[in-house]
């Protein structure tokens, strides 16, 4: 059974392997159990990996226009998934990538693996819990939908792991 395009009425076989490695953040997505959390966990290596070799500040530049350029493009790319993999596919994780970085962004520049790990809890419940009109962000179509409750998840995480530092570590 192929699906229809319905823009344009043709036959659809497969997602173009640059949408879906996009949208399954190179293919962490796949994984068959817990494909969100692979996604974040996936955002915190490239994030680990960008810090590595670099300087935090630098690190940090390049999350913040990261996360801004694949909001876009994920939200995109994730529009083209949906047309081939139904309504907000679990496989589609770069929503889970971004929300991650975004929580990130809140860790300072001394950072311990317990902020990384804060970052990664905190994000990680506000996505799967979806409080605070996280849940109500899904009403979007599209993969601005599947994008805007992890960018508000990754929001929330954000600014808690700022007072926790500000305030206690």
């Amino acid at each position: 059974m192929s699906l229809v395009n319905d823009s344009f009425k043709t036959p659809m076989k497969k997602l173009p392997i640059h949408h879906e490695l996009i949208v399954t953040t190179l293919g962490a997505g796949h994984f068959p159990y817990g494909p969100g959390t692979m996604g974040a966990l996936m955002g915190i290596v490239i994030w680990y990996l960008i810090e590595l070799a670099t300087n935090y500040p630098l690190c940090m530049q390049i999350t913040a226009g990261l996360t801004i350029a694949l909001t876009f493009i994920g939200a995109y790319s994730s529009t083209i998934a949906e047309r081939y993999w139904g309504e907000d596919p679990s496989k589609v994780v770069i929503d889970e990538t971004v929300g991650q970085w975004i929580a990130l962004l809140a860790i300072p520049a001394d950072f311990t693996w317990w902020h990384v790990l804060a970052a990664f809890i905190l994000f990680r419940f506000f996505d799967i819990v979806k409080p605070l009109g996280v849940r109500k962000m899904e009403r979007f179509k599209g993969g601005w939908g599947i994008m805007a409750d992890d960018i508000l998840a990754g929001c929330y995480s954000a600014v808690l792991i700022f007072l926790f530092t500000s305030i206690a570590w």
